[in-house]
């Protein structure tokens, strides 16, 4: 049979981090005389920082190095913020545990800083279950584009057509479809049904989904 993967996104998938994300974001915009609302944060929760500041505060004329440095100020107060209670999604070990023992490889893919994904990698004790991940300073574009779930797969040593990506926001259904793998879209914090709708199935807990699942649907080409 050929070798299967899933590959995860980790901020809202493996990690319940909307509220820690939405703090680091408020407590940044605090720091620098900006604004963030609930709205915005919602929107574009999942998108790499750099590019969220881009968006909302590079009109006020900030340059390139100035957004660096608030792009890594908002991390790390990010990873203040989990650092003595880390927030693991519930369902995600169960379901790694259940993939691992059905022969998948896996994957992470995140638009995160490295540091971020190091943490979380730490945190999960992904020495046991990861053979590849990818962060957003490994890539030149970030999600919408697929260049996160490509270079998984290359590391994974799997072709796209058989993985699967579980991803909790548009953009990062859009790029594992544009990947051409399966986009599971699930509905965590923050997020609708109607915003993942053009994921091939949506589920609201990772407890509904199973490595059997997960395999038919690969294997039949949806």
């Amino acid at each position: 049979m050929p070798q299967l993967a899933v590959i995860f996104d980790a901020d809202g998938v493996l990690v319940d981090s909307f509220e820690a994300h939405a703090e680091s974001w408020q407590r940044l915009a605090e720091e620098c005389g900006e604004g963030m609302t609930p709205e915005q944060f919602a929107a574009t929760f999942g998108q790499a920082s750099r590019e969220i500041i881009r968006r909302f505060w590079s009109p006020a004329g900030l340059t390139d190095d100035r957004i660096r440095v608030l792009d890594e100020r908002k991390e790390a107060i990010y990873r203040q913020i989990i650092a003595d209670r880390f927030p693991t999604m519930p369902g995600a070990l169960e379901l790694i545990h259940d993939l691992q023992h059905s022969g998948f490889l896996i994957g992470v893919g995140t638009s995160g800083p490295p540091e971020n994904l190091a943490l979380m990698l730490r945190e999960l004790k992904g020495e046991n279950w990861c053979q590849a991940s990818v962060s957003g300073a490994d890539v030149k574009r970030g999600k919408p584009d697929p260049e996160v779930f490509l270079l998984c797969a290359e590391r994974l040593g799997v072709p796209p057509r058989q993985c699967a990506v579980i991803e909790d926001a548009a953009p990062g259904i859009a790029a594992a479809k544009a990947a051409g793998m399966l986009a599971i879209g699930f509905c965590s914090h923050g997020h609708s049904h109607e915003e993942l709708a053009a994921a091939y199935w949506i589920v609201d807990g990772l407890e509904e989904l199973s490595a059997i699942k997960i395999a038919e649907s690969i294997r039949s080409g949806k």
